[in-house]
């Protein structure tokens, strides 16, 4: 058994190969049940800390598991709000293959699908960047993007200024102009991918303050009372989410315009299963506004959990 740390999950993670294998994996008969969510009452911190287990397998192939903690209030002892492993396991003898660190696979993963959904989803000619967030994902969502897309500029956007700048020190290898800035409002009007990741519980971005073209790009709010755009930036908008049968209830930023009945489960046209597969086909306008709402999805960490593996295998 291989007990493979954040250092080892970089390396083998490549964005071109890993947006490539999650394509394909969107296509292939890999289970995944529901997910295991406990919300833990915590009452040191502002919110409680949530537990998930989130189970897949591949028949005759591997199976995995991800046991993950969140704690949104980590920032404060200088940890990630995402801590725990992911186990990986051979179906055929059930011998457990790897124990793979969480964090840096959960971010690898989740920025990739994010870069995934933009290559289908935003203009081809996008050049500018606005990232709301200072978190672990920041850093990682610049570079899946810019696998993708010309991206030329980075803005960065945090309530903490100097982390902000921070992440644009964090990406100083991939040769892009990085500016944190304070004037949110300001910035999304120069954006032509705007991709948030925040615990936000009140709406960051507006939708009276988007531009025809753009593209949302939402990875934060990941529990039902939880925003990062408010319901206008859903009515302006074409929205697609990663899968359906999740996104439409675990997020806030969907399942509370569902519930006071803004926006009806039709308006979202279609999910990562149904793009990858080209059962929808979209036809993007210029003028088009997109929206991408991701919540994770168990299929992604163990696609990226077998690269990984292989990867150790192969320089072994």
């Amino acid at each position: 058994m291989q007990n493979i740390l954040a250092a080892t999950v970089n390396r083998a993670l490549s964005y071109p190969k890993l947006i490539n294998a999650l394509q394909k994996a969107f296509t292939e008969n890999i289970t995944v049940p529901p997910r295991l969510h406990f919300d833990i009452d915590n009452p040191q911190a502002s919110r409680e800390t949530t537990l998930l287990m989130m189970p897949a397998w591949q028949a005759g192939n591997v199976a995995g598991i991800k046991l993950v903690t969140v704690a949104p209030d980590n920032h404060l002892y200088q940890l990630p709000s995402i801590q725990g492993t992911y186990l990986l396991f051979d179906v055929k003898t059930g011998a457990l293959k790897a124990s793979i660190d969480a964090p840096s696979l959960t971010a690898k993963r989740t920025a990739a699908a994010s870069a995934l959904a933009t290559r289908f989803l935003s203009r081809e000619d996008s050049e500018v960047l606005l990232i709301v967030g200072t978190g672990t994902l920041a850093p990682q969502l610049i570079a899946a993007h810019a696998s993708v897309r010309p991206i030329k500029t980075v803005y960065v956007w945090g309530r903490n200024l100097v982390k902000a700048q921070l992440v644009c020190q964090q990406i100083k290898h991939l040769n892009i102009h990085c500016e944190a800035i304070e004037n949110l409002k300001e910035y999304v009007n120069k954006a032509d991918i705007i991709s948030c990741a925040t615990l936000s519980k009140e709406p960051l971005i507006l939708g009276e303050w988007l531009q025809k073209g753009q593209h949302l790009d939402m990875v934060g709010a990941y529990r039902p009372d939880m925003r990062e755009m408010d319901d206008q930036c859903l009515l302006r908008s074409q929205v697609f989410v990663d899968n359906m049968e999740s996104a439409l209830r675990e997020t806030g930023d969907l399942a509370i315009p569902l519930q006071t009945k803004v926006i009806l489960p039709e308006h979202i046209k279609a999910d990562l299963f149904s793009l990858c597969s080209y059962q929808y086909i979209f036809e993007r306008k210029r003028e088009d506004i997109t929206i991408f709402k991701s919540v994770g999805h168990a299929l992604e960490d163990l696609t990226a959990a077998k690269l990984v593996a292989e990867y150790v295998h192969a320089s072994q």
